[in-house]
């Protein structure tokens, strides 16, 4: 979500740039993982179609149905970003989460068009979440943001908040310096009141000059085993503080040449086994709160889609290969690569069937108050026609509540 100009592609182009040999065998064999729920337990990950409210395909029970309808569990899936400063009643976001139920916001300092949008100082930010946070007494309510550090720091000295190191710079500084570093950003966020960041980058640093991660200083190294105990300390500094974090951009986007908010990137000829190290380990480790699917073409994997639509990817590489049945989250949905080549509702339906649980629209390079209600009626008639089991959201909705445990709540 970085500011730059946006090229025109096709859905075409899109697939053209990624039509290359595929090696999904041979790479799946090479990279077992062990099998871990979101709280540590043993899961295949594996996450077979339901057949219908009685039982799974695989013979498993489906989800318990929550006691809310099904267009609030559907609603419990979208993490929205929205603009301003504060929210009032008749806001379209004052909505979105005290009618429709939403999961949860996303917070930015800015956009393309306002260069200030929800943050400008700590008290105001703490009085919006409040306020945010009112609108849904009965829930916990996701309040996400990206503050990695270095660059992407949304909550920045330019409106009063400590300065952040990037994950380049601190990466090789040694644990104490690491652990020092994350408990101030963790600290940070708890203060304003948010519940998830949208970090750590777990890419490694393959390719310095990759304008989506190595140009901005965003890996911690190009090291997998460096990364992964970075990481592994940025994620126990905020699971102190009851903050929820989120690996990113699986399956690994060190190796670009494209920022993907803007244009293609495609990975295949570059990525590599390795990059899928800082995930088993974290996993081994019972540090993995939630994994972002990023919008990246590896052609390895899936030649026809970007990891976020991929069932290939999201299904069998993360879930049944590395084993992760926990919350697995989008990359923007708006961004300009997946909305130009594919449209969005396909985007939306592409991203549910792929096996994702939360579904995130920044509203960041395009500004559409009605995106909630748009995917409400796209997933529910969907749902309704027979294309997505019901069973399907009732599994996201159980993976987002057992992360948010109040999440179950009536809408």
């Amino acid at each position: 979500m970085i500011e730059l100009t946006t090229p025109e592609i096709s859905r075409r182009r899109f697939l053209a740039g990624s039509v290359l040999s595929a090696a999904a065998a041979g790479i799946a064999a090479c990279v077992p993982g062990p099998s871990r729920s979101p709280t540590g337990s043993g899961s295949t990950g594996t996450e077979a179609p339901a057949t219908g409210p009685a039982s799974t395909a695989s013979g498993e029970p489906p989800p318990s149905v929550p006691p809310i309808p099904l267009r609030q569990r559907i609603a419990r899936l979208l993490v929205v970003g929205f603009r301003g400063f504060n929210v009032a009643p008749d806001d379209w976001i004052s909505s979105a989460i005290a009618v429709d139920g939403i999961g949860g916001v996303i917070l930015f300092d800015k956009d393309r068009v306002e260069p200030t949008r929800n943050i400008r100082s700590p008290r105001q930010v703490t009085r919006l979440i409040s306020d945010l946070r009112s609108l849904a007494p009965d829930r916990e309510l996701i309040v996400a943001i990206d503050q990695e550090g270095g660059v992407v720091t949304r909550l920045s000295p330019a409106h009063g908040f400590p300065a952040v190191a990037s994950e380049a710079a601190i990466g090789s500084k040694g644990d104490p310096a690491v652990m020092a570093w994350a408990e101030g950003l963790a600290a940070t966020l708890v203060d304003v009141g948010v519940n998830l960041n949208l970090a750590p980058v777990v890419d490694l640093n393959i390719n310095p000059k990759n304008p989506a991660i190595g140009a901005l200083a965003r890996a911690f190294s190009a090291d997998p085993t460096v990364v992964a105990r970075d990481a592994s300390l940025e994620v126990i500094s905020h699971r102190a503080r009851g903050v929820r974090t989120a690996l990113k951009h699986f399956p690994g986007l060190g190796s670009a040449t494209t920022n993907t908010d803007f244009g293609v990137a495609d990975v295949t000829r570059t990525w590599s086994t390795k990059e899928l190290t800082p995930y088993q380990s974290l996993l081994g480790q019972d540090l993995v709160d939630m994994v972002m699917a990023g919008n990246l073409v590896n052609g390895q994997f899936d030649p026809n889609a970007p990891a976020s639509l991929s069932s290939a990817t999201v299904k069998d590489l993360l879930r049944g290969e590395l084993g992760w049945d926990g919350v697995v989250i989008t990359d923007d949905l708006q961004a300009g690569a997946i909305t130009a080549a594919f449209g969005a509702d396909d985007a939306i339906t592409l991203a549910v069937e792929a096996g994702n649980d939360l579904l995130l629209f920044a509203n960041q390079q395009v500004y559409d108050p009605d995106v909630v209600a748009k995917t409400l009626d796209l997933i529910e008639g969907l749902v309704i026609a027979g294309r997505i089991d019901q069973a399907r959201i009732d599994r996201s909705y159980a993976r987002a509540a057992a992360l948010f445990p109040n999440t179950g709540g009536a809408g």
